[in-house]
């Protein structure tokens, strides 16, 4: 773990940070993808999991600002 949960997990509270917890795949590769762990080392052979991250081939970019519906401030009167 990246860093402290609160809280439990199916009545067990989750590991401090840097602690392991075994977890389903499809959970697992979302705590991974939010920040809050990294995959743990291979247990048998003490060597780091293997990366399998994939760049995207599109940069992904913002969507331009859509121009605001509101009308401006009317200007003040004398």
């Amino acid at each position: 773990m990246r860093v402290d949960v609160s809280g439990t997990r199916d009545g067990e509270p989750w590991p401090a940070k840097g602690g392991t917890v075994e977890l389903p795949q499809d959970e697992a590769k979302s705590l991974i993808a939010i920040g809050l762990a990294v995959e743990a080392d291979d247990e048998e052979s003490g060597e780091p999991a293997e990366e399998n991250a994939e760049a995207s081939a599109d940069e992904e970019t913002a969507a331009p600002r859509k121009p605001s519906p509101r009308k401006p401030p009317a200007k003040p009167t004398k």
